[in-house]
Parts: C-alpha cells; structure tokens; sequence
C-alpha cells in the first residue's frame, strides 16, 4: 500500500487527483499540501469531500514528503519543480510531476517558449515524458516523470498513429484545438471569468501557445522526422473538456478501412483509447470525468485530406488521470486501477 503526497492539492487537477486517489485500492494514506490553506480541512474548500476527506491541508516541503512518501505528485505551475526537485529527493521517492519543467529535452526551447530560466538542467535527462501509451515500457524505469499537457495529451494521441506508418505528409499539419476553461487553472483570471467567457469563444496564444513545442517534440520522435506544426487554441464556455481537429494530408492513396485499421492495430493493447467506428464523431460528454481519449477519422477524398478529432476531458487523461495512469505503471499496477471511472453523460 502506497503513502502519496500532493503537493498543490487545492487547484483543480490537485482535486481531481485526490478524488481518485482517495478510492484507489493501493493507496493507504494522503499527505495534502497547500500554502495557501495550511491546516484547513480540506472538505471546507471542496464540500463535495465531506465525509470523505475531512483531513487538513499541511504547508511539508518536497523534501519532508520524500522522507515519508512512495510518490509525490506536483500540482503546480511551471517553473516551481523545477526549483525544488533534487538528485535526493528523486533517489528517496517517485515524482510525477504534471507542471512543464521536464516536458521539454531542449532547455533552449523551455526557456524561449516560457520565458523563464531552466533551474534544474541536471535532471533533464533523468526524467521520462509520461504519455503513458507511447512510453510504458520506459515509464517503469524511472523516477521522474513529466505528466504531459492537455492539449499535447489529445493532440499526439490524435497524430501518433498517422506519422508513425506513414500515413499523411509531415508539412501542413493544423491543429485547431478547444478546451473548458478549468484548463486555465483556479487562479483568478480576468479572461476566465464568467462574463468574459459565457456566451463567447475566442481563440487566444495563437501561434504563440506554449504545448505547441511539446507537440512538436514528441511527434518528431514518432515520425523520425522533424515536425513543424500549426497550433491554434480556443477557450469555449464550459467547464472541461478538450476536443483537438487535425488536418492532414494523406501521403498515399490509403483508403478508410486502411487507415482505420492501422489506428486500431496501434492502440489495440491501449484500454485508455477507443478508436471511434466511421461515421461516429468524438464528443466531449462521452468522455467527461474519464480517463478514456476518443478518435475519430474522417477522410476527404475530394481533397485527399485526413481529418483526425480527439476528445479528452483536460483534467483527468490530461493531468490527473494520466498522473495516476503513470503512478500505476511506476509500482506495477494494472493501469486501470483507481481509473476504470464510466464517462458522465450530463
């Protein structure tokens, strides 16, 4: 049985993993870390805990939880990991860590898109990047893991199988993606407030959006080419969900049945993706408050384009959820365990 320990567990995903923790069958105890709400229960910030998680929130460094804890999760902004991961601490304990700081191989490239300075440049290459159905072989072996972004999350899943046979030309990709706006975090935001986005959609960071290199990065590895995208994000009036629409074009004359069948052959051992059957489009109700990512392949003939749709719920299989997913895979669980959650409709 585990003891896990979260660090910045009153933000959204720090919630939703203590939701699924909390009924993980291997997880015995909890250490909840919040600055901002030390020594308050943490059903007093989230009623929907009461009975359930009446425990206080602790001010323990990342070094103190190391001490006591199997794994520690880190649910914070990007560039605090980074400050306070060590060789020590990552020799004493398991890290998944759902912030950027080790999402990135080029430190050149950490530092341009996010604009700050690398602070632990040492670990880069002892950490993994956690797309758990790409890297589950490698994931057990480390002690570090980089829980993907949201976006990226959909984004390759939707890709992966298209670059890695071939399937479309590597030049022209478009990714139009749209997300809730939980992806924004809890922190008081003026773009996120309810009058600026109710009854509106807007797309915002364009050609600018900081999971546009991770993309990159991790398709070029699959294809063995360099990739070159377009990434343009979108924030609509909803609380979760992630819906990402690809468009490709085709590199060969493969016809739907081929293209469907090497995505199935692709993520076959993958309970966490359901390659949808042509005709069915991914929606995001189907995959609220679940771990699944769905796909969905429609090909143009008339243009020889490839349109490719993903579907994710931003705060489970794109952060706590996969967070779990690759806990899971780093203490030999099956990696359904704690997750096997039926998506909610309404």
């Amino acid at each position: 049985m585990l003891t896990v320990g979260i660090i910045g567990a009153t933000g959204y995903a720090g919630s939703e993993l203590v939701r699924i923790l909390v009924n993980h069958k291997e997880v015995d105890k909890i250490h909840l870390v919040s600055k901002s709400y030390e020594g308050k229960s943490f059903s007093d910030i989230y009623g929907s805990f009461n009975k359930i998680v009446d425990f206080n929130c602790q001010n323990s460094s990342l070094k103190e939880l190391s001490e006591i804890c199997d794994v520690v999760f880190l649910a914070m902004p990007h560039g605090i990991a980074a400050e306070i991961i060590t060789d020590e601490i990552i020799t004493n304990t398991k890290i998944i860590d759902l912030g950027a700081d080790f999402r990135i191989d080029c430190i050149d490239t950490y530092e341009k898109w996010y604009e700050i300075k690398h602070k632990a440049e040492n670990l880069i290459n002892k950490a993994i990047y956690g797309l758990c159905e790409l890297n589950a072989a490698k994931i057990k072996d480390y002690s570090l893991v980089a829980n993907p972004g949201c976006y990226t999350t959909c984004s390759i899943l939707s890709l992966a199988p298209a670059l890695k046979y071939k399937l479309i030309n590597t030049e022209n990709i478009i990714i139009d993606a749209k997300s809730g706006v939980s992806g924004a975090g809890r922190s008081l935001n003026t773009g996120t407030l309810y009058c600026e986005s109710n009854e509106n959609l807007k797309s915002y960071k364009v050609a600018s959006h900081r999971h546009t290199p991770e993309i990159e990065q991790e398709l070029s590895k699959i294809s063995g080419e360099n990739i070159c995208l377009t990434f343009t994000p979108h924030l609509v009036p909803m609380q979760r969900g992630i819906l990402t629409t690809s468009y490709t074009k085709l590199k060969n004359n493969n016809s739907y049945q081929e293209i469907y069948d090497a995505y199935k052959e692709f993520y076959q051992d993958n309970y966490f993706i359901r390659v949808l059957e042509n005709g069915k489009i991914p929606e995001t109700r189907w995959v609220k408050n679940s771990n699944f990512c769905d796909i969905g392949l429609v090909l143009d003939k008339r243009t020889q384009t490839l349109i490719i749709i993903g579907a994710i719920d931003n705060l489970i299989k794109g952060a706590s959820g996969q967070a779990v997913q690759n806990m899971n895979i780093l203490f030999g669980f099956d990696e359904k365990t704690g997750l096997d959650l039926v998506p909610s409709f309404i």
